[in-house]
């Protein structure tokens, strides 16, 4: 159900123009850059093999989250995604504080994109002998840029998304295939692998960046105003998505482990680039250094795109001042949620450090899948199957959501043990917002308005 908003009298609502594959790209766009950076300090955490497992145990999470998300948003076709789950779900102090872990997860994750990139052109300008080279101009170049891009239109900017997410992933299998996995020639998987270096601690404590191989892919449920069709669409793009990440996120741990001793992996900058520069090959680290930053550009504009829509959609519902509810007569995008945004993300790239951001991100979307299990629960007891219309029904329900909770729970762990302080810190920062929401905000909210699906009346109400 496509929602409008008044400009100046006169109403007018985001297009429905994306198809699948768009979804497919803002999913796997906003993730893929996990593979070329962040996920291998899971390896710093506990090894290589602890980063393995932690890789297929945060497969087995994501693969629950995009299930339900698969199932729950086929329905619930709103822009904000798990926002507008929890609106019409759970309630509106849930839907707040949900509202707010994407803004801040994606946002977060953004701003560690922006990093990468400036990094990365600092680094090869040095390569390259060009000394003077700084990162700050290309940082605040990459943020503005896509938000500009953002602001003229989804349908372009997905796209562009679509293109380059597209050339970023075959520069992962043109990497796997030159380094000829089949032979022993170039990776040397047997010499580096040395166990659990900090036993089956340092695996739960891997867990903590396991997660940057997916962390995102539940962003696809933010396009759902904006697809053809929402049913078809969402389900398609996600699962799709979801094992597309799988296989790239198994060749790259193979790739970088084979190469290169976990103590130097564990704290790499980009894993990818530095295997394609330690293959000898010059057309081959050329082809990363264009994936690594099609990547992160991917990365960073899907980010934009479904961080202004749970802004834009808080705004809609009053959740936030109305003038953020605004759609651009022209161009028919979030605007101002998208302009407003744009100094938050600069501010986290230019003053915090890459792991620290990363850590933010990640904490703000592990609150996020600890909400989806109860979300999932709820939705089948309010609306059993066949009361209402489901664009797909995930199978052996509720177990994706007991195994999302019961992976949630011990990541918690993993993340309180190395940043225990930054995780206190969100939680109180989380409290002291849903106190303003509860005790402020709300009186301007119209619980009334906010129910915009043609559902019957929840069972047991």
């Amino acid at each position: 159900m496509t929602q409008s908003t008044a400009i100046h009298g006169e109403k007018v609502s985001l297009l429905r123009v994306l198809g699948p594959g768009h979804v497919w790209a803002l999913g796997v766009g906003i993730v893929l850059v996990g593979e070329y950076m962040g996920w291998n300090f899971a390896v710093g955490k506990g090894g290589a093999l602890a980063a393995l497992i932690a890789c297929w145990v945060a497969g087995l999470l994501y693969t629950c989250v995009a299930m339900i998300d698969s199932e729950v948003t086929s329905t619930v076709a709103a822009a904000g995604g798990q926002y507008a789950q929890a609106k019409h779900i759970v309630g509106p102090l849930m839907a707040f504080n949900v509202g707010l872990f994407l803004v801040l997860a994606y946002t977060m994750l953004e701003a560690g994109n922006a990093i990468t990139a400036g990094y990365l052109v600092q680094a090869v300008g040095g390569m390259a002998g060009f000394e003077g080279v700084h990162d700050k101009p290309f940082i605040v170049l990459t943020i503005v840029a896509l938000a500009w891009l953002n602001y003229r239109g989804v349908f372009a900017t997905l796209t562009f998304s679509l293109i380059i997410t597209a050339i970023a992933c075959l520069a992962i299998v043109v990497l796997f295939a030159a380094v000829r996995p089949w032979t022993d020639d170039v990776l040397k998987p047997a010499e580096l692998l040395t166990g659990l270096p900090y036993g089956w601690l340092g695996v739960i404590a891997a867990l903590h960046f396991g997660l940057w191989f997916y962390l995102g892919i539940e962003g696809t449920t933010q396009a759902a105003e904006e697809v053809r069709s929402p049913a078809r669409a969402l389900p398609l793009g996600t699962m799709t998505g979801m094992i597309t990440l799988l296989v790239a996120a198994t060749m790259t741990w193979y790739i970088c482990v084979g190469l290169m001793p976990w103590e130097y992996l564990g704290q790499a900058i980009t894993p990818l680039f530095d295997a394609a520069r330690l293959t000898g090959s010059l057309w081959l680290m050329v082809f990363l250094f264009v994936g690594t930053i099609f990547s992160t550009l991917a990365s960073a504009n899907g980010c934009i795109n479904d961080a202004s829509r749970a802004w834009f959609s808080m705004g809609r519902d009053r959740y936030l001042p109305v003038w953020f509810g605004a759609v651009h007569p022209v161009y028919r995008t979030p605007y101002r949620s998208i302009v407003f945004l744009v100094p938050v993300a600069l501010i986290f790239a230019l003053g915090v450090p890459l792991d620290q951001v990363i850590t933010f991100s990640i904490l703000s979307g592990l609150l996020g899948y600890t909400f989806m299990p109860f979300n999932m629960v709820m939705f089948r007891k309010k609306w059993p199957l066949n009361s209402i219309r489901r664009g797909y029904v995930h199978p052996f329900h509720p177990l994706p959501a007991i195994v999302l909770l019961l992976i949630c729970s011990v990541t918690y762990f993993a993340v309180f043990l190395g940043y225990g302080t930054q995780l206190v810190a969100m939680m109180v920062f989380y409290i002291a917002a849903s106190a303003w929401f509860a005790f402020h905000r709300y009186k301007y909210v119209r619980r009334g308005d906010q129910f915009t699906m043609p559902w019957p009346r929840p069972v047991g109400y």
